[in-house]
């Protein structure tokens, strides 16, 4: 995109997606663990192994674009580009995803919190490439939602992504578009995890789903922009939250 748009020049361009490598998928249920390739499409994640370990990933791939983008895009140029409205990375956040970047020199491990620095900015060193994401196998629910200008074909207006470690009763929330880069509501997290037993499936009060709605917008910080106003951001995360909380104890 930015180089249709003349915002960058480069003398010459790799084409990764020819490099299989890339597009690999390791499943560890010793270590509860898969990693991605970074060139992997998101159309091979909508179903089968990945969709099972990682369900809150298939259905961020699921609202990637248009077939043929989903043919083609991947999680390594969301990382790539760093954009907040990136559709995987509120549940890379979500899932504290670490990526995995390689040079002529050396590879290096990075925790997702400390790839994604602001903006369209990333951790990514000048020579290296994103190689994979390692992502957690969570034993509990996980679940992804967004909203947009219409239903389909469209950059987020906001995102969240919930997800329920029952295994060891925490809960984590990232929000996406909201801010300069993606938001853990880790405030808000702590804060319900002292209001209820998050080990198991509980009734949630209407007090107490509002207050989690509120808490988590108060932790977005969304700007005006030709896409939406602030306060419709901060509006639709709120109800995506609750909506997600919701469902992760009714299912």
């Amino acid at each position: 995109v930015e180089i249709n748009f003349n915002h960058r020049k480069p003398t010459d361009v790799i084409a990764l997606r020819l490099v299989d490598e890339l597009k690999s998928v390791q499943i560890d249920t010793k270590k509860s663990q898969v990693t991605i390739g970074a060139g992997l499409p998101y159309q091979q994640m909508e179903h089968g192994e990945i969709a099972r370990h990682l369900p809150a990933l298939a259905q961020a791939a699921r609202t990637v674009g248009s077939p043929q983008i989903r043919s083609a895009g991947s999680i390594g140029g969301n990382l790539g580009t760093c954009s907040p409205a990136g559709d995987a990375l509120p549940v890379l956040s979500a899932l504290d995803a670490t990526v995995n970047l390689q040079s002529a020199e050396a590879s290096r491990s990075v925790s997702v919190h400390d790839f994604m620095v602001g903006v369209k900015r990333n951790a990514r060193l000048p020579g290296e490439i994103i190689v994979s994401t390692t992502l957690p196998i969570v034993s509990g629910w996980q679940g992804y939602a967004k909203v947009g200008v219409r239903n389909a074909m469209v950059i987020s207006v906001a995102s969240c992504c919930l997800v329920v470690n029952r295994a060891n009763g925490t809960i984590a929330v990232a929000l996406g578009a909201v801010g300069p880069t993606i938001i853990r509501c880790r405030e808000t997290e702590s804060w319900l995890a002292s209001q209820m037993n998050l080990k198991t499936k509980a009734t949630i009060s209407a007090n107490l789903l509002q207050e989690f709605g509120d808490r988590i917008a108060n932790e977005s910080k969304p700007i005006d922009d030709h896409r939406s106003t602030a306060t419709y951001r901060r509006h639709a995360v709120s109800v995506l939250a609750r909506r997600l909380l919701t469902r992760a104890n009714s299912q």
